[in-house]
C-alpha cells in the first residue's frame, strides 16, 4: 500500500500460536489498562527472516477465503512450504468497513463469510501459520478497514483468540500521532524494540528500477539487523511477471543475501517451472536462513553498473553477490579478499549457488567472474 510518508512503518511480529503481542501490551496493563509498553526482544520468533506468502503485492484489495485457501494448498503441494515458507498472511481489505457493537473488527461478510477463524484453522490443518494485516491509523491504507488505533489492546486480543500468529501493523492515516511519538524515518534503529522486522522502503512494484531502488535504501541499514529482528525491503515480485528471469534471480539473491524476509508475493496456485525454481533454491534459502544472522551488504561499486556484495555466515563462510546492474553487456567483475575481509593468504573454495556446483578451481586473493546485464553470479566461499 502505498504509505502517507516517504517512509512506511510496517512493523512486522512473529507471534507463538495463540500468544500475540503488539507494540502495545495485550495481556494486564497496556494502553487500556493503564500498564506500560512491552518490548519484544526474544520473543522466541524471528531468529532467521521469516518466510512465507502475502496477498498484497499480487492480489491487493481483490482477496477472499477462496484464495487464501487454495494458496495454504499451494504452498503445500509445490513444495514452498517444506521449503520453509510457512507464513500465509492475508493483507490490507480483509476486515469489514465497520467494527461491531462491542468494538471488534469483523471480517468482511462477502469476502470471508466463514470467518477469520476458520480461516486459521485451515490454514493450521496444513501445518502452516497465519497472518494479518492492520494499521496504527483510524483507517488502513487502503482506507477500506478500520485501523487500531485507539483499539490496540482490543484487536490484539481479538487476533488472539482467533489464533493468528503474525502481524503486519502498517502506519497510514495516524493524525500525525506516531509521528509525534516516533517519528517515521529511519525505523530500523528503533523497530526492533516492537517487531521482529520493519520496513525501510517505500512499497515495492513489479520493476527493475523499484527492486533495486528498494535494496540500495535498505543496505543503509545493514548494521540493524541481527537474529530476531530485520530489515524489510519489502516484499518479493518475483512471478508477477514485469521482469525477466535473471532480474528476478537478482532480486531473489539480493534479499537472500541482505537477510531480507522472504515473503512470496505471487499467485503460488499458477506458479511456473521458473518461478518455482528461483523461490525454492535451497542453497539461497539457507543464505538467508543463517543463524548467525549478518546481514550481507554493498562492499566494492565499481562504477554506476558492477558492484560486489558480500556476508558472512557460520563455520567462516561468505556470501558473494556480484551484481550487473548495466542493460547492455556483460561484464568482468572481480571480488577481492580486501573487499570481502579474507585474510589474503585464505583459500577457498566457490559453490556457485544457481548452478549448483562447486567450481573446480581454488581461489587465493580474488574471485572473478563473466556476469551477463541485468544479471547476477551467488556463491559461496569456504575455506580450504
Amino acid at each position: 500500500m502505498a504509505p502517507k510518508n516517504p517512509i512506511a512503518v510496517v512493523v512486522l511480529l512473529l507471534l507463538a500460536l495463540s500468544c500475540l503481542a503488539v507494540a502495545t501490551d495485550v495481556t494486564a496493563g497496556g494502553k487500556n489498562g493503564g500498564g506500560g509498553r512491552r518490548v519484544l526482544v526474544a520473543n522466541g520468533p524471528g531468529l532467521t527472516p521469516q518466510m512465507g506468502w502475502n496477498s498484497w503485492n499480487h492480489f491487493q484489495s481483490d482477496i477472499n477465503e477462496t484464495v487464501v485457501r487454495a494458496t495454504a494448498d499451494a504452498l503445500v503441494t509445490t513444495g514452498l512450504a517444506e521449503a520453509g515458507y510457512i507464513y500465509v498472511n492475508v493483507d490490507d481489505c480483509w476486515a469489514d468497513g465497520k467494527r461491531d457493537n462491542q468494538g471488534h473488527m469483523v471480517a468482511n461478510p462477502r469476502t470471508f463469510p466463514s470467518g477469520i477463524k476458520a480461516l486459521a484453522d485451515y490454514v493450521h490443518s496444513k501445518g502452516l501459520k497465519f497472518g494479518i494485516y492492520s494499521s496504527a491509523g483510524i483507517l488502513t491504507c487502503s482506507k477500506k478497514m478500520p485501523g487500531s488505533l485507539g483499539h490496540e489492546d482490543t484487536d490484539a486480543k481479538t487476533f488472539a483468540s482467533w489464533g493468528v500468529d503474525y502481524l503486519k501493523y502498517d502506519n497510514c492515516n495516524t493524525l500525525d500521532i506516531n509521528e509525534t511519538l516516533r517519528g517515521n524515518m529511519d525505523v530500523a534503529k528503533w523497530g526492533g524494540l516492537y517487531g521482529n522486522s520493519w520496513r525501510t522502503t517505500v512499497d515495492i512494484n513489479d520493476t527493475w528500477i523499484s527492486m533495486m531502488d528498494n535494496i540500495d535504501k535498505n543496505d543503509a541499514f545493514a548494521q540493524y539487523a541481527k537474529p530476531g529482528g530485520w530489515n524489510d525491503p519489502d516484499m518479493l515480485e518475483v512471478g508477477n511477471g514485469g521482469m525477466t528471469y535473471n532480474e528476478y534471480v537478482v532480486h531473489f539473491s539480493l534479499w537472500v543475501i541482505a537477510k531480507g524476509p522472504l515473503i512470496i508475493g505471487c499467485d503460488v496456485t499458477i506458479i511456473s517451472k521458473e518461478t518455482l525454481g528461483i523461490l525454492s533454491n535451497s542453497e539461497a534459502i539457507a543464505i538467508n536462513q543463517d543463524r548467525l544472522g549478518v546481514q550481507g551488504k554493498k562492499v566494492r561499486k565499481y562504477d554506476d553498473e558492477i558492484e560486489v556484495w558480500a556476508g558472512r555466515l557460520t563455520r567462516q563462510r561468505k556470501a558473494v553477490l556480484l551484481l550487473n546492474r548495466g542493460a547492455a553487456c556483460s561484464r568482468l567483475i572481480t571480488a577481492t579478499w580486501l573487499d570481502l575481509g579474507i585474510r589474503l593468504s585464505v583459500t577457498v573454495e566457490a559453490r556457485d549457488v544457481w548452478k549448483h556446483e562447486t567450481l573446480p578451481d581454488k581461489f587465493t586473493g580474488s574471485l572473478t567472474a563473466m556476469v551477463e546485464p541485468h544479471s547476477c553470479k551467488l556463491f559461496i566461499l569456504t575455506p580450504v
